[in-house]
């Protein structure tokens, strides 16, 4: 299998991975704001944070790195991989700091 062949198939894989990664803006929304931690000024520190991420993200989307041939092809790859990463530690900060709920499955051990 060519190196051009197993790169493509790493972005389509790191594509659809990254697709499955909920944005910390919505997993916060998903929070009961009835729970006594989320009016707290930390819960609000993490929400603001994680929306500032989620702009930065949607601003510099890493698909330049296509220019470079195959090797944009991991570039790429790399970089959905770190978004995916990013999205869930900052969904993790937000149910730290917004739920007095355990932390789901999903959000451990990052």
């Amino acid at each position: 299998m060519s190196i051009a062949v197993r790169l493509a198939m790493s972005v389509a894989l790191a594509a659809a991975v990254a697709g499955c990664a909920t944005s910390p803006v919505d997993y916060g929304a998903s929070l009961s704001p009835r729970d006594q931690k989320w009016a707290s000024p930390e819960c609000q520190r993490a929400r603001a944070a994680a929306a500032d991420y989620e702009v930065r993200e949607k601003q510099h989307p890493g698909w330049e790195f296509a220019a470079l041939g195959p090797y944009g092809l991991g570039l790429i790859a790399a970089v959905k991989e770190h978004e995916q990463k990013q999205r869930k530690l900052f969904a993790r900060n937000v149910h730290l700091q917004c739920s007095s709920l355990p932390l789901p499955k999903e959000l451990q051990g990052i």
